[in-house]
């Protein structure tokens, strides 16, 4: 089914809701990743030391662990709109906070702040996102939905690069902040259900779990702990990269990788929706923790362009394709009355590795070299893919099933 046809087949009410919902995310993500390649660089111009500044980076995931609990709890109990707004809101005041403070340490409690944005609107998108969705459609419409991240960043970081360039930090932070709020415009005309729509005549208690239960539970522990291992990857990624490509003048700016990254990001959600509702998530996720695996390998190689351009590629695919099947999977494992927790439990493993990964290889400082990094790196995606194989259903036989796409998730609920 195609994108067009996809949509089409929705009520009006949904396709409006989710138009506008589409449009608030590509501007959200362009504010973000607007300051992707430039942050570091910002405060390496400040005067940070490379533990600084992965102290800095790193202090973005403070504000994703401290709220995401908190934020998934209002999503579920009160308004997933309410979520949308406050992430959206923070991403607009945040690049404020950057521009007019211009100290190392101050900038820590900035960053913490900035990092409540994703935790807020990732986890009310999504809700959003399956509410709106058929569950027959439900893959392929997160997988759609979920392509205002890799064209926000297809976008951002090159214009933010080109921004800083010529004209300088203030207008890079000013602009950040006007597609935040540009955003909120657009949040204003979407109307949400209400977590418990499509279960009127059903008893929540038998789905709704307790947050020590979701922690427990064997079906969202090995997802969190995947993207825990991703999120350590990533965070790495985004500290380091760009004063990887800046020191060792391979040819290929921050800026450029992350738009070819967006581009191989782009090209596999459009498949990896509707080929996981067809196949199922697992074989997608395992191809995605390979070409994590493939893309760190090739940094760990970079000797030119070719080396940096080929990792940005599968850096993208992998991203592009893990993110959406992971949600997809934990949605298929969790009731509305939930969702909201079951994304704040999951997706806060993402949210502690991008948290520990500046500090932690930042704290190493001179005494590991870049490629040494992203051996680091290389392992953890491995890591993520053998655990994935192994623990991902009832036992290793069912789980290298599902990996494979031979067995269903026998986690999967029903409704």
């Amino acid at each position: 089914m195609s994108i067009f046809t996809a949509y089409t087949s929705l009520q009006p009410e949904q396709r409006r809701s989710l138009g506008f919902l589409l449009g608030a995310g590509l501007l959200f993500w362009i504010s973000i990743t607007t300051l992707l390649p430039t942050l570091p660089t910002y405060i390496k111009y400040l005067g940070g030391t490379r533990s600084e500044i992965g102290l800095v980076m790193g202090s973005f995931a403070i504000g994703l662990l401290c709220s995401r609990t908190l934020l998934g709890y209002l999503a579920d109990t009160n308004s997933r709109k309410l979520v949308l707004c406050i992430g959206i809101i923070v991403a607009g005041l945040a690049p404020l906070g950057y521009l007019l403070i211009q100290s190392i340490f101050p900038l820590i409690a900035v960053r913490a702040f900035h990092g409540v944005s994703i935790a807020a609107f990732t986890t009310a998108y999504s809700a959003l996102v399956v509410d709106l969705a058929p569950i027959k459609q439900r893959g392929e419409l997160i997988g759609y939905m979920s392509l205002v991240t890799p064209i926000g960043m297809s976008i951002g970081p090159a214009l933010g690069g080109l921004i800083q360039e010529f004209s300088g930090y203030p207008a890079l932070f000013m602009t950040s902040a006007s597609f935040g709020f540009f955003g909120l415009f657009l949040v204003t005309f979407i109307q949400e259900k209400s977590p418990t729509y499509h279960h009127k005549n059903s008893q929540p208690q038998g789905r709704s779990r307790s947050f020590q239960q979701m922690i427990r539970s064997h079906s969202l522990a090995i997802p969190a702990s995947i993207l825990l291992m991703i999120g350590l990857l990533f965070g790495t990624l985004i500290t380091f990269l760009p004063l990887f490509l800046q020191e060792t003048n391979l040819g290929f700016s921050a800026g450029l990788f992350y738009t070819v990254a967006a581009m191989g990001s782009f090209s596999s959600r459009i498949f990896a929706g509707s080929a996981s509702d067809r196949y199922g998530r697992g074989p997608l996720i395992t191809v995605s923790l390979l070409c994590y695996f493939v893309s760190m390998v090739l940094l760990t190689q970079a000797t030119g362009s070719t080396q940096v351009l080929l990792a940005g590629i599968f850096e993208g695919i992998g991203a592009g394709t893990l993110i959406p099947m992971i949600i997809a999977l934990i949605s298929d494992r969790s009731s509305s009355y939930e969702r909201g927790r079951v994304y704040s439990v999951c997706l806060g493993g993402f949210d502690i590795g991008i948290a520990l990964a500046g500090p932690l290889v930042g704290s190493l400082g001179n005494d590991l070299s870049y490629q040494g990094i992203f051996t680091i790196n290389s392992s953890l995606a491995l890591m993520a893919f053998l655990l994935f194989i192994s623990q991902s259903n009832h036992s290793l036989k069912t789980s290298l099933a599902f990996a494979l796409g031979k067995e269903k998730d026998l986690y999967a609920f029903d409704d």
